[in-house]
């Protein structure tokens, strides 16, 4: 009989940050159930990647598991892969981090499961042919990627199978094709569906070997799944199919097909992923143009030949140009990644801090809050707040490393963020503030050393294409009945598919931001302007420096640093100027702006507001919250605040053990409303609590030169030692009203 070989194989992953629930949950309904189940059959081998986030909470909290997957490699049963330790996109980072990465994750597979590691998985299949000779220099012998990156290569989608040899630099990689089909097919359809597959591949192809590899986590996590993978006994059906048909069809590994079959020819690859994830790369206008395009290749006559060249979507590094907050993220890791190898090639740091540096970079790696699709990825906070915390670790590991200790300020102008301009890094002991002078002289990010915090890793509202499913959804049920909305098909293999809404009145918060919400972001707005004004989102800006720029010099004295910051512009239809001065001190946990608003008309009154967004702490929850400067708590972080007289605002996150301090030397009044995004993840469309948003304002009128002044004091503490003293560093209230 003609004979196929099948490869069976599962990518389990964790991100760095996830919560221990997920974990437990996904552990519970997916990884564990699998592997009861094929135990039960030893004849059927498969291959396993667990990724190193995932795989160190496994070794860590559940070592029966480990003891099993020991067991089934020592027995021949199992092939782990490996890849980047902690499931970086490659192409994103530097080839020394890919190596590192590779070859750590190598070394820790083969002491915590006995496996020697041949082959590796890629993330998110991402794939630049560059990366050929990084993972080979890192001991890699072969991986496996999308079918129609070969059919683009001008692989006949017949030959799409077996395994073909590539190079970068002299460097050879075997690459195993995987299969669409088979992942459109497992396990969302019957096992017979792949039973005819396979049979008519034997019957064409016979000898030829194909791959399935896709995420575990369709075994048992993803919505339904676990009632039809085993309550229902799909998975056992499949096994029992593949071992009533073991006369013509074999399970193997990717090991012994490398080891038994000869490669089938040379091929060089364009760079990709898999098609859902290009097109997710794409801007949303972009997309849906592309979808059109999609439409009218595949009407006309021979459509699947000209699909077969048709390029899908765009690069994945757009990602890193559709949302800024991607960028930041990638722009602030390479710079610890630059620091790091500069003194590990200087050879004259501590190598234990250096090897804590580079741990923790590599955690900062990892790829989920880089990009967007049918995952909340970029969208969940506590997914970037785990990118930062690993990467204000790695800079205070690589202080260390230096012997950096003590009171200390610096301030240093370079092009941080990759964007042509100039950025300033402002530092001391307990603090690291980037400002962007081009941007509206905005701080944008703001990094509480000792918490591990960014406090303003924020995200800004934005369109994405599937908010209009949201309000076609919420026209067809005028009442707003979340439960029963969906959108797509009930299963598809990116994850799309049977997206429910997961509460009601979504579209009420498809509220798109015109400018970044970060901090020091400097506003007129009209007298009579209200919080309302801004929630909705309307267009009420009467000045020109939100995103104008500013002009900007370094001030360096005796344990004192700050950049000044200088704008001419109009506010209210007058010509004035704006001085704004940032200022940090050696030993301080202060950060002090100084606003000078000069050239005011003598008998104008404007309206000023300084926006500050801070985020990293959760919205709704009893030990986060707002207080004023006598300690009274004023409700949790997703309240919504009108106060006409302040001099002062702190927000407490108990859990994080931090404490946001602001004071205005000059009276304001204070708006404060919740930043909430609309995002679609595996179990359904949600809002999701991003930031919140802090307004002092004023209604500013010209001393006799003509000028106009006030100081805002942003101070970070630990909510153990601000209780004690809640007010004690907050300016006095002042006397003028707002």
């Amino acid at each position: 009989m003609s004979q196929v070989r099948l490869i069976l194989a599962l990518h389990d992953h964790q991100p760095v940050g996830n919560f221990d629930g997920v974990f437990e949950e996904a552990y519970r309904t997916a990884y564990r159930p699998f592997l009861d189940v094929i135990e039960g059959y030893p004849e059927i081998p498969f291959v396993l990647h667990t990724s190193g986030p995932l795989l160190e909470w496994l070794v860590d909290r559940k070592p029966e598991y480990i003891d099993r997957l020991r067991r089934m490699v020592a027995a021949g049963r199992v092939e782990i892969l490996g890849g980047g330790f902690y499931e970086p996109i490659l192409t994103m980072i530097p080839h020394r981090d890919r190596v590192a990465q590779i070859r750590s994750f190598s070394r820790y597979i083969g002491e915590n499961l006995g496996a020697k590691v041949r082959g590796a998985w890629v993330a998110e299949r991402v794939w630049e042919q560059g990366l050929a000779s990084s993972i080979a220099e890192a001991g890699i012998e072969y991986t496996a990627l999308d079918d129609a990156q070969f059919l683009r290569a001008g692989i006949p989608a017949d030959d799409a199978l077996g395994y073909y040899l590539t190079e970068d630099d002299g460097r050879l990689l075997k690459v195993f094709p995987i299969s669409e089909p088979l992942r459109y097919n497992i396990p969302f359809r019957e096992p017979h569906q792949t039973y005819e597959f396979l049979r008519r591949l034997a019957d064409h192809r016979p000898g030829a070997t194909v791959v399935f590899a896709d995420d575990g986590e369709k075994f048992g996590s993803w919505p339904e799944t676990f009632d039809h993978v085993y309550n229902r006994g799909w998975l056992h059906r499949f096994c029992e199919m593949l071992l009533g048909n073991r006369d013509w069809l074999e399970t193997t590994t990717m090991a012994r097909a490398v080891d038994a079959t000869l490669p089938n020819g040379k091929v060089y690859l364009p760079d990709g992923s898999y098609r859902e994830m290009t097109e997710w790369a794409l801007a949303p206008e972009a997309e849906a143009a592309y979808r059109r395009a999609v439409r009218r290749v595949e009407s006309i006559d021979d459509g699947g030949e000209v699909a077969r060249f048709f390029r899908p979507g765009g690069s994945w590094r757009n990602f890193k140009a559709k949302y800024a907050e991607c960028d930041e993220m990638y722009t602030r890791m390479l710079a610890v990644a630059r620091r790091l190898a500069a003194l590990e090639d200087a050879g004259t740091a501590d190598p234990d801090y250096l090897e804590a540096a580079r741990q923790e970079l590599h955690r900062g790696q990892c790829n989920c809050p880089y990009w967007h699709g049918s995952f909340g990825g970029l969208y969940l906070p506590h997914l970037r707040n785990a990118i930062y915390r690993s990467l204000i670790a790695a800079d205070n590991a690589l202080d260390e490393a230096e012997a950096r200790s003590g009171p200390r300020a610096s301030i240093e102008a370079a092009d941080w963020n990759l964007d042509a301009r100039q950025e300033i890094r402002i530092e001391n002991e307990h603090f690291i503030a980037l400002v962007r002078p081009a941007q509206g002289g905005q701080i944008y990010e703001l990094d509480a050393r000792a918490a591990l915090t960014n406090l303003l890793a924020t995200l800004d509202r934005r369109p994405e294409p599937y908010h209009a499913a949201i309000r076609d959804a919420a026209a067809r049920s005028p009442e707003g009945n979340g439960s029963s909305s969906e959108i797509g098909d009930q299963w598809g293999s990116d994850g799309s598919g049977s997206v429910a809404m997961k509460q009601s009145g979504l579209e009420n918060l498809l509220v798109y931001d015109d400018h970044p919400r970060k901090a020091m972001v400097d506003h007129f707005y009209p007298i009579d302007a209200s919080p309302e004004d801004l929630i909705a989102g309307r267009s009420i800006e009467q000045g020109d420096f939100v995103g104008g720029a500013y002009l900007a010099r370094l001030r360096r004295e005796a344990g004192r640093v700050a950049a000044v910051l200088e704008r001419p512009g109009r506010a209210g239809g007058h010509a004035i100027r704006i001085r704004k001065t940032i200022e940090a001190a050696a030993g301080s946990p202060t950060l002090s702006v100084t606003y000078e608003l000069e050239d005011l008309p003598p008998d104008a009154c404007l309206h000023f507001a300084v926006e500050i967004n801070l985020a990293a702490m959760a919205g709704h929850a009893p030990d986060r919250y707002y207080s004023d400067p006598s300690g009274n708590r004023l409700g949790t972080l997703d309240t919504t605040l009108d106060r006409p007289h302040t001099t002062g605002l702190s927000l407490t996150d108990e859990w994080l053990d931090l404490v946001v301090s602001l004071g205005w030397s000059q009276a304001a009044g204070l708006w404060c409303f919740p930043i909430q995004t609309v995002s679609r993840s595996e179990g359904g469309i949600e809002s999701v609590y991003q930031s919140s948003a802090i307004l002092p304002h004023w209604h500013v009128r010209a001393d006799e030169r003509g000028r106009w002044e006030v100081r805002i004091d942003l101070r970070i503490a630990s909510s153990r030692l601000a209780h004690s003293h809640d007010a004690a560093h907050l300016p006095a209230l002042a006397t003028t009203t707002p």
